[in-house]
Order: structure tokens, then C-alpha cells, then sequence
């Protein structure tokens, strides 16, 4: 959610920005939002002057009293209960207007980075770098699905009886490899200098609500019936809801935790589920990064942030890319948004494995995480970015250390939580 300041000293570069995003539909909302504000900061300025005109009125009565003057007493009365009705009715239509004018504010998008570049999707998006050496081995890679049941690694006809379709049991080495790169991304990102957390996997509606939009809570998010929580889709939104309604020190930030978690996504829409394989289910299990810090420090951590991402990957023998999401493509609370991309050698192409983003204030305006400085107290900028995603990240590790003779190596740096091993046959 953006500053109500923008919009009321600056409407147009709030409306160039909707436009950039090419959400139109939006723009009669500035307006709107523009007005309201008047009438309410209207409705605030009549409302404080009543109640300082019927605080002075109400302290003439016991000295009217004292002198006996009861009828002009009563008048004095008269007026203040008239004064009490008007500041109510003053009152109801500020909270009305407070109501409608959050509303919309909610939908406005975040402006945008000077540097996002302009497009209508992810077709636009930008690729920015790529890390290590794309290879197509002579021999041929079979699908992930196929080379994980051949080394007897999953069962997702046991999970559809269990459970339905968009889940798995992983078994055996490839379980243990899964873990493997979750526990190797926790101690990479404690050396970073990150604190290790484990959040809550389920948070209640106003958290959401704060991290993220409503559309995309409905396409992401499993609610639990009858009670105020929902499954976490990411545990950046338990981490950042950590900080909810709190002042943090100054001296504190930055604050940079890394965060374990499983994560649950409908997966509806367009992209739909895998039936066999494991790129696109209902669960998996995510280590993520996210910071805390002052405006001005955002950019430098964002950079800081992808860069361990690509690190992480590379130490793992997988090629990968860094891929600019455009303004069609960025989410609205985001500032500016950058995946990194797994090469496949059998696909011959990159596919997402982690995602990083600033969102200026955003997130810290609508859950009340501010910092109190010299200058006074301000909004924090957060951001998130993924380690790992997996068994996403499963998929690049195999198919990039996938042998000729049906064999996986095992990254070296992962083979200490491997028992020793060096290959899984």
C-alpha cells in the first residue's frame, strides 16, 4: 500500500505508474481516493474544532451553576448535546470514508523502480545474466519423473490414494538428497550472516492481508474451515508477520532471518498440476530469506539477496540466469522483482527456481512495522528472496548431475549431509 501522500501531491505519477502496469481499470481509483480524502480530512478539521468548542462550552457550566444562572446553564447543555450529535455524525462519515478510501488504496499497485522495464507479461521479462556453462550432455536425460522412480524415489500413486493429486512421497536417497539441499541451504545462509528461524505454518487473515493481495491469497492459499488461519504459501509471510504492529530499534536493522518451512499452494488457474512430475504440486519445502532495513539500504540487499541464490546454485553444479520481471509481470506490492533461473539439460531451457523482490514499504505500512530514528518514527522496506525451493530445486540437481549410466552425482558440497555418499545408483 503507497503512501496517501502520493496521491494527494502527485496523482499523476501515481496514474503513469498503473499505466506502466497496464491496469487501466485502476486509474479511476486515484480520483476517487483523492476526493474521499478531502471530504475526510474536511470532516477531521469540523470535528476537532466541535470538540474543542464543546470542551470550552462544558467547563462555562459549573461556573454558570456556581452562580445561580441555571437557565443559561441548560441552554449551554442544549448546545453541547447538539455539539455530541454532530461530532458522531462527523465521526460515522469519517469512518465510512476511512473505510473506502483503505479499500482502494489496497489495490493501488507500488511505484515501481525507475529500472523495471516495461511489458504486458513474463514474455517481456528481461534476462539480466547468466552463471556457469548451459551443457546438453551427448546422452539423453529422461524426464525427472522417470529417473526418480528408476532409483525407486517416489510414489505419487500411494499420495493420490492418500491424498489426491499434486502430492508425493519421496523415498529412499532422493528423500535424504531433498533434505540434503534444505539443510545445506540453512547453514549456507547462516554463514551469510542470516539468523535461522522456523515460523508458524499457519497465520491468521490480517497477516495475509498485509503481505499480499487478496487475489492472490484466493489463487494461492488453503483456508482452514471454521477458524482465522490459512496454510502458508511461502514463510516470508509468517516471517514478515512477525514484526506486525511493532516499533523495531533502529540500531537493530538491517534484520536478516532465514526461514524453513513446508508450503501449500492450490496451484489452480492456468498453470495447473503435474501428474507425474514434481515441478508444479500442492506442497513442498522452501528456505527463504528475508530483510528488514532502512530505504536507503533496500537496493544493496536486494542485489546481496539474488546474488546468494545464484551462489547457492552454482556450489551445487547448476547452471543458472537471472531473468528481470517486467511491470505487466510484477506483483503490485513490489518495487522490483528478479527470478533466478535453473538451466535443464533436457528440456534445453531455464525454469524458475527461486524468485527475489523489495517492496519498498509496502508490507511494513499495512502491518504497522515501523522504526523510530532521529528523524522521527518510518515504515521499514522489506524484502524476500528464495534459497531453495524443493524439490523444484530437486529437478536442476539431478538433471544437471544426471550420469550416462542412469547414475546422480552428488554435489560435493551436499555429500557431508549424504553420509559420505557420492552417488546415488
Amino acid at each position: 500500500m503507497i503512501d496517501i501522500k502520493l496521491i494527494r501531491e502527485n496523482r499523476e505519477a501515481v496514474k503513469e505508474n498503473i499505466k506502466k502496469k497496464f491496469q487501466d481499470e485502476k486509474l479511476t481509483l486515484v480520483d476517487e481516493i483523492y476526493e474521499m480524502d478531502i471530504k475526510n480530512r474536511e470532516a477531521q478539521t469540523t470535528c476537532d474544532k466541535l470538540k474543542a468548542d464543546k470542551n470550552k462550552k462544558s467547563s462555562e457550566i459549573g461556573k454558570l451553576m456556581q452562580e445561580k444562572k441555571v437557565e443559561e446553564a441548560n441552554e449551554i447543555k442544549n448546545q453541547i448535546s447538539e455539539m455530541a450529535e454532530e461530532i458522531a455524525s462527523l465521526e460515522e462519515t469519517q469512518e465510512t470514508l476511512n473505510k473506502e478510501i483503505k479499500d482502494r488504496m489496497m489495490v493501488i499497485p507500488n511505484i515501481m523502480d525507475p529500472s523495471v522495464p516495461i511489458g504486458e507479461d513474463d514474455s517481456k521479462n528481461v534476462e539480466i545474466e547468466k552463471f556457469g556453462e548451459p551443457i546438453v550432455p551427448a546422452y539423453e536425460i529422461p524426464y525427472h519423473a522417470d529417473i526418480i522412480e528408476r532409483l525407486k524415489g517416489m510414489d505419487k500413486d500411494a499420495a493420490g490414494r492418500t491424498s489426491g493429486q499434486g502430492f508425493y512421497y519421496l523415498l529412499g536417497d532422493i528423500a535424504r538428497l531433498h533434505e540434503a539441499m534444505l539443510s545445506y541451504a540453512r547453514d549456507f545462509m547462516i554463514d551469510k550472516g542470516f539468523t535461522y528461524a522456523i515460523p508458524p505454518f499457519m497465520i491468521r487473515s490480517d497477516v495475509v492481508e498485509g503481505v499480499m493481495s487478496f487475489p492472490e491469497m484466493e489463487a494461492m492459499m488453503y483456508k482452514i474451515e471454521g477458524e482465522d488461519l490459512y496454510l502458508i504459501g511461502t514463510s516470508e509471510h509468517s516471517m514478515i508477520g512477525k514484526f506486525k504492529g511493532q516499533i523495531v530499534k533502529e540500531e537493530d536493522l538491517p534484520i536478516a532471518m532465514t526461514s524453513y518451512s513446508p508450503c501449500f499452494r492450490k496451484e489452480g488457474g492456468s498453470h495447473g498440476l503435474e501428474e507425474r512430475g514434481l515441478y508444479r504440486v500442492h506442497q513442498f519445502e522452501k528456505q527463504e530469506m528475508i530483510v528488514l532495513c532502512k530505504e536507503e539500504e533496500a537496493m544493496d540487499w536486494y542485489n546481496k539477496m539474488w546474488s546468494y541464490t545464484v551462489e547457492f546454485f552454482r556450489s551445487l553444479d547448476v547452471p543458472v540466469r537471472t531473468l528481470e520481471c517486467c511491470s505487466g509481470d510484477l506483483a503490485d506490492l513490489k518495487v522490483k522483482s528478479c527470478d533466478v533461473e535453473a538451466w535443464s539439460p533436457r528440456q534445453k531451457k531455464y525454469f524458475e527456481v527461486g524468485s527475489c523482490s523489495t517492496l519498498g514499504d509496502a508490507q511494513a505500512r499495512r502491518l504497522g512495522i515501523r522504526t523510530k530514528g532521529k528523524e522521527g518514527t518510518y515504515f521499514v522496506n522489506t524484502l524476500n528472496n528464495t534459497v531453495v525451493a524443493t524439490p523444484r530445486g530437486l529437478i536442476a540437481v539431478i538433471e544437471n548431475n544426471y550420469q550416462e549410466d542412469g547414475s546422480i552425482k552428488i554435489p560435493e558440497v551436499l555429500r557431508p549431509y549424504m553420509g559420505g555418499k557420492s552417488t546415488i545408483k
